[in-house]
């Protein structure tokens, strides 16, 4: 049931219980299907989640700040009062985006999430619920980061793969389900959620050959990729106490936990020192603030590492672009994926130094 909202002749703006009931009604009807994406799609579970922490900050924020929040009537106001329309939603913005950053220690990534999902909601209420709010909101800045791709490289996956005296300690460990589908997920390059989605449905053998196919959750895009030996032995490993599942199934959390614990096995758990910005100034984040202890590459290890290695892999050792986006399900304008192409070109710098160095000091 959407939130009835009165607008008159005489209506300056809509008051704060009217942004908050009309962005429950955002929520509500980004998560029954009534909002969709451009194409059709239904706005992912994701989405919906970065819509309800938005609306958490909005609470907070105008407790924090006693700050009313409001939606003005464009149709309603004469030169002046657009002009103090447009002052508000200023002071709106910069209040805001402080709060965050002061009170809720948010980096500019986060922000510019939020900022994203704010503009979103202010379309929403102009052109899905036709309220005549204006276009204030196009001015908002959404900040943003260019965070590190933690990969791991050649070496480190070879050893995954091939080791066995690392295999013997994640069983010792009970993380052989864990390093299974770690070494699967560095192998095709799918994100997370379809990665532990896969049934027998997505696995599809031609004559001895192996193929992955499935439809991407979050694009809807078909990836197919064929299976090196190694990852069709880890699907054969547990065809027969899955089900329907083709890996072991865990909640992301869990793996992610269990993941990190096993990435430490991994030889040169090097020191990486972490930053992250706030209003574009690099901000170093330890692991221990007290004791100023960095980060080590495990602590770095997630279940998006394995996506990010498996594309780094493939373009590092001479895949074409295009046929790794095709497997990657990336768009062919897709910033995210030219990040991984920066990434693997800088691989292949140093190994052609690295050779070339070799080469000069024999000479």
């Amino acid at each position: 049931m959407r939130a009835k909202i009165s607008i008159t002749k005489k209506t300056k703006h809509l008051t704060q219980d009217d942004f908050l009931n009309l962005f429950q009604d955002f929520i509500n009807d980004s998560y029954n299907g009534k909002r969709t994406k451009k194409n059709g799609a239904k706005i992912s579970h994701g989405t919906v989640k970065n819509y309800e922490y938005l609306q958490q900050h909005l609470k907070g924020f105008t407790e924090n700040r006693e700050f009313e929040l409001r939606l003005y009537m464009v149709h309603n106001l004469n030169q002046r009062e657009l002009e103090r329309a447009n002052n508000y939603n200023k002071r709106f913005y910069k209040y805001f985006t402080n709060y965050l950053y002061k009170e809720r220690n948010v980096f500019d990534n986060y922000l510019g999430t939020l900022i994203k999902c704010l503009k979103t909601f202010y379309n929403y209420v102009k052109d899905e619920r036709s309220i005549p709010i204006g276009t204030f909101h196009k001015l908002f800045y959404v900040p943003a980061e260019e965070i590190p791709i933690i990969t791991l490289n050649n070496e480190q996956l070879n050893f995954l793969i091939k080791n066995e005296e690392f295999h013997q300690q994640a069983r010792e460990l009970e993380l052989e389900d864990v390093k299974d589908i770690f070494v699967f997920g560095c192998t095709v390059a799918l994100r997370v959620s379809d990665l532990l989605g896969l049934s027998k449905q997505n696995l599809i053998v031609q004559s001895d050959k192996y193929y992955i196919r499935v439809k991407s959750q979050k694009t809807r895009t078909v990836t197919s990729i064929k299976l090196p030996d190694y990852a069709v032995e880890i699907l054969k490993k547990y065809e027969n106490n899955m089900g329907t599942a083709l890996l072991p199934q865990m909640s992301i959390a869990w793996f992610n936990t269990r993941l990190k614990r096993l990435a430490s096995l991994i030889p040169d758990d090097f020191t990486i020192v972490k930053t992250r910005q706030q209003k574009g100034k690099d901000v170093v984040v330890y692991k221990d603030t007290k004791k100023k202890t960095h980060y080590k590459l495990s602590d770095h290890i997630t279940t998006h590492t394995m996506r990010r290695t498996a594309i780094t892999t493939m373009l590092s050792l001479g895949m074409p672009e295009h046929v790794v986006r095709k497997i990657s399900g990336h768009a062919p304008n897709s910033k995210e994926f030219f990040r991984y192409v920066k990434l693997a070109q800088s691989f292949l710098d140093d190994e052609t130094d690295r050779v070339f160095d070799k080469l000069l000091a024999k000479n």
